[in-house]
């Protein structure tokens, strides 16, 4: 079984009962090897964390855009809920290594696979919402995927600054960029990233953000400033 006490240290979140923290992490294949343990595996949590998952995504689109439209904020949606990303989330705080499944399930790479992760990570959010109510559900969510809505929002509005100061450089100083993570900082569901951007020996410009991704996009939004438009 998981070490939960290692996990809720890795999250952050002391739960008030284990047993639901417990739940979340049983895939379905360690009781079918495992028949006499009278325990349930987490697909309940799943159905239920899907839902509370889908809610406070569609606020959070609904309150950050308020001039876009449904037909721009429900693409998004779904861009963010779908199962790869879930799972690219959950590898983010090791879930996979938590989850208690069968010794064939595991052998065949079952702790790396996007639907027992997805899968796993939608029931963790169902037992943080049943131990200690939906506002704590919603910070643990959004502080996940708070980076993960910018980059997202940032493609679907074609504001890609590190392509675009990729192109200024090579056309005027036949370089390429690079970046460097400085610091980060914060529990690994809610961390702050900072990063520099360079060209050669120069620095452009530092950017912080909630992910590595969006702290070199600042960085390079920010050394855009510094080249005009033209010349």
């Amino acid at each position: 079984m998981a070490n939960l006490a290692e996990f809720e240290q890795k999250l952050g979140i002391r739960f008030h009962h284990q047993a639901h923290l417990k739940v979340a992490l049983i895939h379905s294949s360690y009781l079918n090897e495992n028949p006499g343990l009278k325990v349930e595996c987490n697909e309940r949590l799943e159905f239920l964390g899907d839902s509370i998952l889908g809610m406070v995504i569609a606020e959070k689109l609904y309150q950050d855009f308020p001039d876009s439209p449904e037909g721009e904020l429900s693409p998004l949606r779904v861009a963010l809920i779908r199962g790869e990303t879930l799972a690219n989330l959950a590898r983010k705080i090791n879930l996979g290594n938590y989850l208690s499944m069968g010794l064939g399930e595991a052998a065949s790479g079952g702790r790396d696979k996007a639907a027992n992760l997805a899968g796993a990570f939608e029931s963790l959010i169902a037992a943080i919402y049943l131990d200690q109510g939906l506002e704590r559900a919603r910070s643990f969510i959004l502080g996940l995927f708070g980076p993960e809505i910018y980059l997202q929002a940032h493609r679907r509005a074609g504001t890609d600054y590190k392509s675009k100061l990729q192109e200024i450089l090579q056309a005027r100083r036949q370089i390429s960029p690079s970046y460097t993570l400085i610091q980060a900082v914060g529990p690994v569901h809610d961390r702050q990233f900072t990063a520099e951007v360079w060209a050669g020996d120069e620095s452009l410009g530092r950017g912080v953000g909630k992910s590595k991704k969006l702290a070199e996009m600042e960085a390079a939004r920010v050394a855009l400033q510094k080249f005009p438009l033209t010349g």
